[in-house]
């Protein structure tokens, strides 16, 4: 029997907690989920384990088993390091291996047939940390709406974007680097394939994405390898629109990441697949291994292939957060005014005066708010912005930009704010213990739930009550706001994010400081 025949004919059928679904590489027994309407299917294989003569290869295919594989529990996490003990992000660590290409499924459907729309979620964390088990992505919630939602993970740091010279030689194009957006590819691939087994819809994929999420978001729509693939992108706190390194420059800092490692010679490779994972995690702490232009994945800069409008063409939604910069952004106690303003002039040179007016800095407190307002603007809102103006001028899709200004209660609210990833436990509907949440908390996680909800459904966010949420236009500048009180508002920051598209036109000129 085909898989296809055996999907039509199970579709008369419901699928129940701990029932036995058949994918392509064998059958999988799940358990119910926190709410008994949801199975949940933990540590599915969606690629073979990238160790040995694999690591460093693109993800090859699953061998089938043979029986029903339990999957009742997650996968190990990528390997990668902690968060340090000081940071927002801290959790204790969890069990990690090499062997981490695996995704989980959450689904309400009563039988195969439904054909709900189906949200990927794919994890922060730097692209060196995270993994898709983590409580605030539980999916239970998500599809008890209505929606099939898949988590995954994917190679991190050194294991997951090292090019090299001799890795590129073995590849059949030529190139080497970006395992981990690989490895999404494969699992959005996997989804294709196997999705209608847990009453999916195939041509309703919706890619979600949180920081290095969204960065995956933003290269998934540029890269021509995930055409058809997926069918609407949300994009939270990220984007793919700074300068790139080309395919050289990455092999050379592989080169010199290997020749730390001893591995110097006509046969690294081969010395650094002889190492354990932990050899090449230790090693790994230093600069960050860089995503690059590598002519098979990522044919040309992403934020050119936007440009020219030969990006994948689907609705997005994509905003950031009022606090991005109070988790990042340290303030050294000895720093003064007026070393953070010799730091603007050697940056912005030019731009320096202009940057100064926008963020002034004429005391050591007003240098500090600088800082955290500006790494806001520069590194999240204005690549948020700049998505949804190349989405909104460059194709026949709508665009729909947030701004989340919801301060979370408890004893972080004043120091942090709407810090970066705080609106994840919302659009999940997941308010954890232990902070106190309020009544107003619990309404905006509907509503954003609604939201991504309806946008996964039909490629636009509203209906069932919710405020009317406009398709961004560059010219007014439509954006939703998602706080306190959920409205619209124009132009957020403006000035601000103009300053940084005259910055990144200078970078790409030549003409920056950096």
């Amino acid at each position: 029997m085909t898989a296809r025949l055996f999907f039509l004919l199970l579709g008369a059928f419901p699928l129940v907690a701990h029932a036995q679904v058949r994918i392509e590489t064998g059958l999988i027994s799940g358990t119910a989920g926190n709410n008994p309407t949801v199975r949940v299917f933990k540590g599915i294989p969606f690629a073979a384990p990238p160790t040995g003569d694999l690591r460093w290869a693109p993800p090859r295919p699953v061998t089938p088993w043979e029986g029903v594989r339990t999957a009742t529990e997650f996968a190990p996490s990528c390997p990668q390091h902690p968060y340090t003990k000081d940071s927002l992000y801290y959790r204790p660590p969890s069990p990690a291996s090499e062997d981490c290409l695996y995704l989980n499924v959450w689904t309400a459907a009563a039988g195969t047939d439904e054909r709900r729309p189906v949200m990927v979620w794919i994890h922060g964390g730097a692209l060196t940390r995270g993994s898709g088990s983590l409580p605030h992505y539980d999916g239970t919630a998500l599809a008890t709406k209505g929606v099939v939602v898949v988590t995954i993970n994917y190679r991190l740091g050194a294991l997951g974007f090292m090019a090299h010279p001799q890795l590129s030689a073995e590849s059949e194009h030529g190139s080497s680097g970006n395992y981990g957006f690989l490895d999404q590819v494969a699992a959005l691939r996997w989804v294709q394939r196997n999705i209608t087994a847990f009453g999916g819809d195939p041509s309703r994929v919706t890619i979600v994405g949180e920081s290095a999420g969204a960065r995956s978001v933003c290269v998934l729509m540029a890269t021509p390898l995930a055409r058809g693939l997926f069918h609407r992108a949300i994009g939270q706190s990220g984007g793919c629109f700074g300068t790139m390194p080309t395919q050289e420059d990455a092999e050379k800092a592989g080169a010199e990441f290997a020749k730390a490692l001893g591995a110097d010679d006509e046969n690294a490779i081969r010395s650094l697949r002889a190492l354990p994972a932990q050899a090449i995690l230790k090693q790994d702490t230093g600069a960050r291994l860089p995503v690059s232009v590598d002519g098979w994945l990522i044919p040309n800069e992403t934020a050119s292939i936007f440009a020219a409008a030969r990006h994948n063409d689907v609705p997005l939604i994509v905003g950031s957060n009022a606090d991005e910069g109070t988790a990042f952004v340290r303030w050294p106690e000895d720093r003064s005014a007026a070393a953070y303003r010799a730091i603007v002039g050697k940056r912005f040179g030019k731009l320096s005066e202009q940057f100064l007016r926008l963020y002034p800095a004429s005391t050591d407190i007003a240098g500090q708010v600088a800082a955290v307002d500006s790494f806001r603007d520069e590194v999240f809102g204005w690549q948020a912005r700049t998505w949804a103006r190349h989405v909104a001028n460059s194709g026949s899709s709508k665009a729909y930009l947030y701004y989340f200004t919801r301060v979370p209660p408890g004893a972080t609210a004043g120091r942090y704010g709407a810090y970066h990833a705080a609106e994840i436990p919302y659009m999940f509907n997941n308010l954890l213990p232990p902070r106190p949440w309020e009544a107003l908390d619990r309404a905006l996680a509907e509503t954003m739930l609604g939201y991504w909800v309806s946008f996964a459904t039909t490629g636009r966010p509203g209906g069932d009550g919710l405020p009317l949420w406009p398709a961004y236009d560059p010219t007014t500048g439509e954006t939703m706001e998602l706080g306190e009180t959920v409205t619209v508002r124009r132009h957020v920051n403006r000035a601000e994010l103009d300053f940084f598209d005259a910055y990144q036109q200078q970078r790409r000129e030549g003409g920056a400081n950096r």
